[in-house]
């Protein structure tokens, strides 16, 4: 047996949880999984499923994405179907702070986050050695006044010879252009140290810090062309009074970037995040 998931989003009616049924079980399927939320009528209608499916070959996947294909047409249906069991492969993006990275490279080993991470970039060399600690490929990628293009194109190249699924922002201090984020729909995660809306762009802490907030927190969400306006895909948050000083806002809230990122990476390569416009729909483990 094979193992599949499946997303599907669509406007909302009676009968879309039949048919789908109907064509897992009229192939094979065996459903493990489901899980589905509605908005009612005229809301919209999602859905994530695991099941398996008799190894065939490349005949079943591809009977399946016929009969899926079919009804989105009937059911004006976005989906999209993954082996459960392929490996999700990563690129990191990093710059100097290594908390993230080093969460990301503790879950990968320990398969808490089911995926591979086959290469580490950054703008800066110094967290080489502990890329090389952990036997990744580490690339240095300067970005320098006037040359973002052709660093981009570099990191485009190292994506296309890792085979790379997923691009990971793990404190890269760096805004990738609207050319370089349209080539990666839904599939480069930033950690964004405030808790989006709040504090968007550079130094967000000295905002917060300045504004005398109670909570401080970290967002992970999908990269667009627009500044910190992608879809969240997880947020947390920490509370903080009067006594905290800059440097306690940056110490704690690197505790929360480092989880929250994690999840997010967690959830979007066991495909359990399904990206609707601008915002998300995360289905609980």
């Amino acid at each position: 047996m094979k193992g599949y998931r499946l997303l599907v989003a669509c406007p909302d009616q009676p009968g879309i949880i039949a048919a789908i049924s109907h064509v897992l079980a009229r192939n094979g399927c065996n459903i493990t999984s489901f899980d589905q939320y509605s908005e009612g009528p005229d809301g919209l209608f999602f859905m994530r499923a695991e099941f398996d499916l008799m190894a065939n070959g490349e005949k079943g996947h591809e009977v399946l994405g016929k009969e899926f294909d079919r009804l989105a047409i009937e059911y004006h249906m976005q989906w999209r179907l993954t082996e459960r069991d392929r490996a999700h492969h990563l690129a990191v993006l990093v710059s100097r702070e290594d908390h993230c990275l080093n969460e990301l490279l503790w879950q990968t080993e320990q398969g808490d986050i089911r995926a591979e991470i086959r290469v580490i970039i950054s703008n800066h060399g110094d967290l080489r050695e502990l890329a090389e600690h952990f036997r990744i490929p580490f690339y240095h990628i300067p970005v320098d006044p006037g040359q973002k293009a052709q660093s981009e194109e570099k990191v485009h190249q190292l994506v296309r010879d890792y085979r790379i699924d997923t691009l990971v922002l793990a404190r890269y201090m760096q805004i990738l252009t609207p050319e370089f984020v349209s080539h990666y729909p839904a599939r480069i995660i930033n950690i964004h140290h405030s808790f989006l809306p709040a504090f968007v762009g550079p130094k967000p802490y000295h905002q917060a810090y300045q504004r005398g907030v109670k909570l401080i927190g970290a967002t992970a969400h999908y990269v667009t062309a627009e500044l910190d306006a992608g879809p969240i895909i997880e947020q947390d948050v920490h509370r903080v009074d009067h006594r905290h000083q800059l440097d306690d806002f940056k110490r704690i809230g690197r505790q929360v970037e480092r989880i929250v990122l994690a999840r997010a990476v967690k959830w979007h390569v066991s495909d359990r995040v399904l990206v609707y416009g601008n915002r998300t729909i995360v289905f609980p483990i």
